[in-house]
């Protein structure tokens, strides 16, 4: 059967080709991919979890089931001054200020009885400065938000009043699957180069190679290594938070949506590669595409490095992870320190 021209821009397989991009129309290529890949309604009218309703019961059973010798690892960034941001956006790095210290108790300033004496800190920070999620309100496409909401109704000055982090608070645990496309693609460096698009091919290579626990299928949480992360440790961190990063495609929406991925994460700033790939003006573009229109939650800044040095000497990418947000009431982000369990 031909196509015709409409049906072949609209193609799902044409769709996920890099050289499919039309680079002076990124407004065409966000419209076609957030109305080929929206699941507005698929969870009912009054959803707020999106994709993470992927994940069951059964999900969190086999997820579980993967623990083999309890091993933790922390998959987060310190949050601290030495952090990456610079201010964009009024994004820094977090302040952490003692209210009381070892000092006052022991000069007894504190005015506790019998020689009581305690510690005390605040922590004032960006909701989205170190390891994260973000929320389902944290993007919207033309005024829309996720679920086909208005935007106005659904973030306002009070905060997120419909889709707030809160929502996610026991939601993001579940099997989670490592693709390291820094080891696959640059062996010899483990780090991809900043401005490399990671495509479906890519991805799909990558689980090829890395074996049968990389599949990825309904309610898993994918988290993506680029290297981006080693390298800025080892060099500074220079413009790592908004700069140039290796990333998802644009052109990997479809893959995200017919894999029923319930939440993605990587190690760089922003999750998809940046520059973005147009030649005129685009800012996140994939971000416009999965979160307001797919549902998806999407983590960054996570530090996945220990991670991979355990699955590639075990030969096994997958775990239990479990990476629930803070549940700040009407927040459209969270910090988070998220566990795999190996």
């Amino acid at each position: 059967m031909n196509l015709g021209n409409s049906e072949l821009l609209n193609s799902p397989a044409l769709l996920d080709e890099p050289g499919s991009l039309d680079r002076n129309d990124p407004d065409g290529e966000i419209a076609r991919r957030g109305k080929a890949y929206r699941n507005w309604g698929r969870w009912g009218d009054v959803d707020v979890l999106g994709t993470l309703n992927f994940i069951d019961a059964a999900k969190r059973q086999q997820a579980a089931a993967l623990v083999r010798d309890g091993e933790v690892i922390s998959l987060s960034q310190p949050f601290d001054m030495n952090g990456p941001q610079k201010g964009w956006r009024r994004r820094t790095n977090p302040v952490h200020t003692m209210l009381d210290t070892g000092t006052d108790a022991e000069r007894g300033t504190q005015g506790f009885p019998h020689g009581l004496g305690g510690a005390d800190d605040v922590i004032t920070m960006p909701l989205q400065c170190s390891t994260q999620w973000d929320g389902l309100g944290h993007i919207f496409d033309h005024g829309a938000a996720w679920n086909g909401r208005r935007a106005g109704d659904v973030v306002t000055s009070d905060g997120d009043l419909v889709t707030g982090i809160e929502h996610a608070a026991a939601a993001p645990v579940s099997r989670g699957v490592l693709l390291d496309l820094g080891r696959f693609l640059s062996p010899e460096t483990g780090e991809l180069p900043d401005g490399y698009a990671i495509t479906t091919a890519d991805l799909e290579a990558c689980i090829e190679a890395q074996g049968a626990t990389s599949m990825v299928g309904p309610g898993d949480i994918v988290l993506v290594r680029t290297g981006q992360l080693t390298r800025a440790r080892r060099e500074g961190w220079g413009d790592y938070a908004g700069g140039p990063a290796p990333g998802l495609s644009l052109t990997t929406a479809g893959w995200l949506h017919r894999t029923e991925t319930a939440a993605i994460a990587t190690d760089t700033w922003g999750f998809e590669v940046r520059p973005n790939e147009f030649d005129v003006p685009a800012f996140q573009p994939l971000h416009q595409v999965v979160i307001p229109n797919m549902g998806l939650t999407v983590g960054e800044l996570w530090d996945l490095d220990a991670l991979a040095d355990k699955c590639r000497a075990g030969g096994r990418y997958e775990f239990l992870l479990v990476a629930a947000p803070l549940p700040i009431t009407g927040a459209v982000g969270s910090p988070i320190n998220p566990v795999a369990i190996l």
